[in-house]
């Protein structure tokens, strides 16, 4: 039996997405139709919702659900969820599982979604779109720094009670925003839990300028971070920089998180580093 290229280049046509990212970027891409499950999570796109059966949490899936969609391939994301993955397998579904953690890891996972679905092309495009927002803010941060400005000490807080503090990625995003992250060493730690910070005092001691919070869908709440125990004399709490950055916009290992979640923290430190060197200036 003969297979033609044509075939070979489709793809899989029926794909489950356990997160939200690989959802994104297939809309993005104009794949959606290839699309026939996602994240009961997924917000972005909005018309993904209205549009896809929802088949799973983050840590939990329908299975039945799922093998009734007939899916050709599942992504699916980190060893969070290693057991739904290894369970599907079993059911002898194919499941790809990313890792990423990093925004080079970001970008070669976009690049392989769109190589599977046969737009290699318009995904390296995509891709050199982005990287080129993302060295504009840099070079934007380099003109101020040259120029005198400050880079902030900044605490990206991922959960409120225990602190978990920024993820690589959010990290490495801080950084290209213009921004200096006060936990950095425990930013490699892949898992939340690695990232808890016991004491609150040691967030205190290392006086961040601003504070971006993030709780994970919780509703980020600056009155509670500016009445904590020992914090009023906090520079981000005594000047008011405690800001909201939505869970989608930036713990999504995806898209979101390397075009508006860096931008909204861009914008906020951008006007921080400003307003700081005027008032020294005037000093």
């Amino acid at each position: 039996m003969s297979i033609s290229k044509a075939t070979l280049l489709q793809g899989p046509q029926r794909i489950v997405c356990l997160t939200e990212e690989t959802t994104e970027w297939l809309y993005l891409l104009g794949q959606e139709s290839r699309i026939v499950g996602i994240s009961g999570y997924t917000v972005r796109p909005a018309r993904a919702r209205q549009e896809k059966p929802k088949v799973s949490a983050f840590l939990s899936a329908k299975i039945d659900k799922i093998l009734a969609l007939k899916p050709d391939c599942v992504f699916g994301f980190s060893d969070l969820q290693a057991d739904i993955a290894a369970e599907l397998i079993r059911k002898g579904v194919q499941v790809t599982v990313f890792n990423q953690r990093s925004i080079s890891e970001i970008f070669s996972m976009l690049y392989q979604v769109a190589a599977m679905v046969g737009e290699a092309a318009q995904g390296l495009e995509k891709i050199a779109a982005m990287q080129a927002d993302l060295q504009a803010m840099a070079e934007a941060v380099s003109v101020r720094a040259a120029n005198g400005a400050r880079r902030p000490k900044v605490f990206f807080e991922e959960w409120d009670v225990p602190h978990i503090s920024a993820i690589r990625w959010v990290s490495e995003l801080m950084g290209v925003a213009g921004g200096d992250d006060c936990f950095p060493e425990l930013a490699l730690e892949p898992m939340g839990k690695q990232r808890i910070i016991a004491d609150g005092s040691e967030i205190v001691r290392r006086d961040p300028d601003i504070i971006f919070g993030s709780w994970c869908g919780k509703k980020f709440r600056p009155e509670n971070v500016a009445g904590r125990l020992g914090w009023a004399e906090v520079a981000a709490v005594k000047n008011q920089q405690l800001f909201e950055i939505k869970s989608p916009d930036i713990l999504q290992p995806g898209p979101a998180a390397l075009t508006d979640g860096v931008k909204k923290m861009h914008a906020f430190i951008i006007a921080w580093m400003d307003a700081d060197q005027r008032s020294r200036a005037i000093a």
